[in-house]
């Protein structure tokens, strides 16, 4: 065989070799081309037609809130939002800097909406969610977008509906507000229920109605483009909205308080003694609460957070202050109730009061004293002496015992979470906490309303609508009525709620009339203490004032505001209602440091009584 022939041999094998692999090759293909197109086609149609097709779920509109007039307090109100689904992105969630980098030199974005939008990120729920930027888009923002969409794959420009607060001064403690869901809320929350939602919330109102606020998510199925852009919807299940709520909460009476306290610290409350409804719950100083709803700041959320005034502490519902002689009502109504004093008891007051001869002199106010008193007098110019007397006959019982029965030391309200009880000092309260027995002096400090007692502004509103009401009892509360239908005890709400204290029946009826009539000698008596509030009033009212005494003063001390820090400086308290008779509302206030409660806390009472009875007349 000759060279050439080798040659050709070879050739020809290398030839069907490599035949021999392309129809491998191409045997392979085939192969799998009919796996693909005909053993496994019902499958890739599925996952293709799921890439085509995409269920979204659609948030509920969240429902409105009204006060007892009809006045919109929190609404819902449109805002567009710029939103990126990571996972269209160029790169994936990795291309997210390249994008928001494009995005800023299209429209503002600050260092504050990355950080957000970062927590957001981390947070995500759901893959192929949108996952907000920066809010509140203006038109030429939203333009800007819209003309340079073609290479911001991932991008949107969405509208949402968005909490609004028509009063965002003096109502935020009442209402509460929402924000954004952390990943603690959304632990507890119906993961499947809120996977649209982006808020919830977070205190008072709209914190405790959540379930009734927030509705029924809906969905609808999609078909997009391999852009994720959407083409059309072709199926859709409407979200059911949530229920609109009616608050007692009157919005005229709420600002008129909010203005009344406006530069000081403190409290009014008010309650409509018919009901138990809140007609007012103000706590000062405030802070709006719009800006929570989209995400607060952190350096504006630190201001607030860092005032010595504490805007954020809910001074109503949490504010822990000595009732002072606000409580002195019922210490008398303990007193004669029992039968421990009678009704015609009377004392010679000298101005000090000395439980053993020699030993400390607990002071009246009035240097001097006031002479021969008896339980009406005893009210009406609020004598410390007669009830450092009472007081040490009766000891800790029955004063904790009546104290109790009227709402101090628990939580009186149904539906604002975040009430406290304060503290109500009995022997074994004193053992437990301080480790101490107790002692005579502690029952007179207790009687006239200083010492361990406390109470906060709600409770001592609530303490004298019991008192106004003659013993009646009603649960009080913020709501009014859902979606049109009143509500008439929280507990048809199924949540757990405090219990409504029995009503009082004392042994004799005309003792409420007794102490009614020292009330009013408060506001209308000639030696009254609040006579100057009471003055040319067309109605009647019955009132208490109260003074909180915040720092000790020595024995051979006097008292004088000007030469004390004006955060040492005494509390100004006052509860009442009017009309005396035929009571309309009940009102709470405590202004801190204020001075007396007579200067500091009645005058305010008095016009906002004159606010809520006068124009009630007048419409």
């Amino acid at each position: 065989m000759n060279a050439k022939q080798h040659e050709n041999e070879r050739f020809q094998m290398r030839l069907w070799l490599a035949v021999g692999v392309m129809l491998l090759v191409f045997g392979v293909l085939i192969s799998r081309l009919v796996y693909l197109q005909v053993i496994e086609h019902e499958h890739f149609m599925t996952v293709a037609e799921d890439n085509r097709h995409q269920l979204q779920p659609i948030a509920p509109t969240r429902g409105l809130i009204y006060d007892t007039q009809g006045r919109l307090l929190a609404g819902n109100r449109a805002t567009h939002s710029v939103t990126l689904v990571p996972e269209q992105l160029a790169g994936g969630v990795s291309g997210v800097p390249a994008v928001i980098a494009q995005l800023q030199q299209i429209i503002t974005i600050d260092a504050y909406d990355i950080k957000r939008f970062n927590r957001r990120l981390r947070q995500a729920r759901k893959p192929y969610s949108s996952i907000p930027l920066r809010y509140r888009l203006n038109e030429q923002e939203i333009a800007r977008i819209t003309v340079n969409q073609h290479f911001l794959q991932g991008v949107r420009v969405e509208a949402e509906l968005v909490r609004y607060y028509p009063f965002d001064q003096g109502f935020v403690h009442a209402l509460g507000y929402v924000g954004r869901i952390n990943d603690r809320e959304m632990a507890s929350l119906d993961a499947v229920n809120y996977s649209d939602t982006h808020q919830v919330g977070k205190l008072g109102v709209e914190k405790y109605y959540e379930s009734e606020l927030h509705g029924q998510v809906g969905y609808q199925t999609v078909e997009t483009n391999a852009r994720g852009r959407v083409l059309r919807v072709l199926e859709r299940a409407e979200p059911v909205p949530g229920s609109d709520i009616t608050l007692h909460l009157d919005a005229e009476l709420q600002q008129k308080a909010a203005q009344l306290l406006a530069g000081k610290r403190g409290s009014i409350v008010a309650i409509d003694p018919s009901t138990g409804g809140v007609l007012a719950l103000v706590s000062a100083p405030t802070y709006g609460a719009n800006q929570f709803v989209t995400g607060i700041s952190s350096k504006n959320y630190s201001k607030l957070r860092d005032s010595d005034e504490l805007p954020l502490f809910n001074r109503a519902l949490r504010g822990r202050y000595p009732p002072a002689s606000t409580v002195k009502p019922v210490i008398a109504l303990a007193g004669i109730d029992t039968g421990l004093i009678k009704r015609d008891y009377s004392i010679l007051d000298p101005g000090y009061y000395q439980l053993t001869e020699g030993g400390r002199l607990y002071r009246d106010w009035k240097e001097g004293g006031h002479g021969k008193v008896n339980l009406h007098k005893s009210i009406v110019e609020s004598v410390d002496t007669y009830y450092y007397d009472i007081g040490h006959q009766m000891g800790n019982e029955p004063m904790t015992s009546y104290l109790a029965k009227f709402g101090l030391g628990q939580v009186t309200i149904a539906d604002q979470p975040e009430a406290l009880g304060a503290v109500l000092p009995t022997k074994s309260w004193k053992r437990a906490v301080r480790n101490a027995s107790w002692f005579p002096g502690d029952s007179l400090n207790l009687s006239i309303g200083q010492g361990f007692l406390s109470a906060t502004p709600l409770q001592l509103a609530t303490m004298t609508m019991v008192m106004a009401n003659k013993g009646q009892w009603h649960q009080v509360r913020m709501i009014k009525s859902i979606d049109g239908k009143e509500v008439s005890a929280i507990k048809q709400l199924n949540r757990t709620s405090p219990i409504t204290p029995e009503d009082i029946n004392l042994g004799r009826n005309s003792d409420w009339d007794r102490v009614h009539k020292a009330m009013i000698g408060v506001m209308h008596g000639r030696t009254g203490t609040a006579r100057r509030s009471g003055a040319n009033s067309t109605y009647k009212i019955a009132g208490k004032t109260g003074t909180a005494q915040v720092t000790g003063i020595k024995q051979d001390e006097e008292y004088d505001a000007e030469k004390v820090a004006e955060r040492l400086r005494d509390h100004g308290l006052f509860v009442g209602w009017a009309p005396a008779e035929k009571p309309a509302i009940v009102v709470a206030v405590v202004v801190e440091n204020g001075g007396g409660g007579s200067s500091a806390a009645a005058p305010l009472a008095r016009r906002l009584f004159d606010a809520y009875l006068l124009e009630q007349d007048d419409g």
